[in-house]
């Protein structure tokens, strides 16, 4: 038994490949670095889909496909937006795709996928005060995504940034999310149910909700001359550095690197005090934890991206949806080829009766 569940295998993938000791990240056949320089969002969807739905390996079908159904789903804003008042972004999103009704696992893929960045985009919107802009069914997901949030075209290279993010964060094995939409998949529940149900474990602050404070992380250092003494201050406290170890790499995270790359194309304001503050952190933990190796995460230039394409902090857990839907949607489609109800066992511990 393993109370984590770590190292159980609970399923056989052809999705991707999490290689913690070597720091490597295949998604179907491609290491992450080249998979985030070679494809966009709807290219590494269709990539996870193929061979479970009729539009896998096949991007720009996927793409005009994507882009009705966000035109389809704006049309079902007005009737939905009044029920989110006073819930927060990851609680409005969660009710927003919970209306969308269970159907043909292969309209539902599409419709899901589609639905997430139309809903971001209007939710945010109308906590600003503001309607919703309606979709650009003839564009690519990342840019009509930022044009539906600002109601602009997007300069390309936030588009590309964006992009990068998405198809990076795609897919990474059974995490919890992922295992959650999988378990609700093999009741046949229904793709909707299933996305819901990963949707609320990415929730929960020890899967999808670190990013936010790696930037409150950096506001709190403020210069990296003081980096060395916060730093300290912090790992004295007992408390987390935000942004540094990951539950399976014990070497650097390879998607920390390409996240990255794609934020020193950005000139982002913030990049230069992020290299140094991790430089000091990497260093103090080494000598903190000398026992275990922790080293920079995805979230931590996560947070540097996402803020630096121009999205509040509230948004960055339902943007992390935004790119894991395809994985998610491709898992629950691999889960329902099987016909298993996955039903583990436990080990009772409690009193017997007398």
């Amino acid at each position: 038994m393993s109370a984590g569940l770590d190292g159980i295998i609970a399923a056989e993938t052809v999705l991707s490949h999490v290689d913690g000791q070597a720091g490597r990240l295949v998604l179907r056949g491609l290491d992450v670095e080249r998979a985030a320089q070679s494809l966009d969002f709807e290219g590494v969807t269709a990539l996870l889909w193929q061979g479970f739905h009729p539009l896998g390996g096949r991007p720009d079908e996927l793409r005009a496909a994507i882009g009705r159904a966000r035109g389809r789903v704006a049309a079902r804003l007005p009737a939905l937006l009044p029920a989110i008042r006073g819930l927060s972004a990851v609680e409005a999103l969660r009710l927003l795709l919970s209306s969308l009704p269970d159907g043909e696992a292969a309209d539902d893929a599409v419709t899901v996928v589609a639905a997430v960045p139309v809903f971001i985009a209007a939710l945010d919107r109308r906590l600003r005060g503001l309607s919703p802009v309606a979709p650009d069914v003839g564009a690519g997901q990342a840019a009509d995504f930022l044009r539906m949030m600002t109601g602009t075209d997007p300069a390309p290279a936030l588009a590309r940034a964006l992009d990068t993010y998405l198809v990076t964060v795609s897919d990474h094995g059974l995490n919890a999310s992922t295992f959650a939409a999988r378990i609700v998949a093999s009741t046949r529940a229904g793709m909707v149910s299933s996305i819901v149900a990963g949707l609320c474990a990415l929730k929960g602050p020890l899967h999808g909700g670190a990013p936010g404070p790696v930037l409150d992380m950096l506001d709190a250092v403020g210069d990296a001359a003081a980096a060395p003494a916060w730093i300290a201050g912090e790992l004295a406290a007992g408390r987390r550095l935000m942004g540094f170890g990951h539950r399976i790499y014990r070497v650097r995270d390879p998607r920390a690197e390409v996240l990255k790359t794609a934020v020193r194309s950005l000139s982002s304001p913030r990049i230069a005090l992020a290299e140094q503050v991790e430089q000091v952190a990497l260093a103090a933990l080494s000598r903190h934890r000398p026992d275990r190796p922790l080293e920079t995460n995805v979230e931590f230039y996560t947070a540097l991206l996402l803020d630096a394409v121009g999205l509040g902090r509230d948004l960055f857990t339902p943007v992390f949806a935004m790119g894991r839907v395809a994985g998610w949607t491709a898992h629950v489609m691999e889960q329902e080829t099987t016909g298993r109800l996955m039903r583990p066992a436990s080990r009772y511990v409690g009193p017997m009766a007398a």
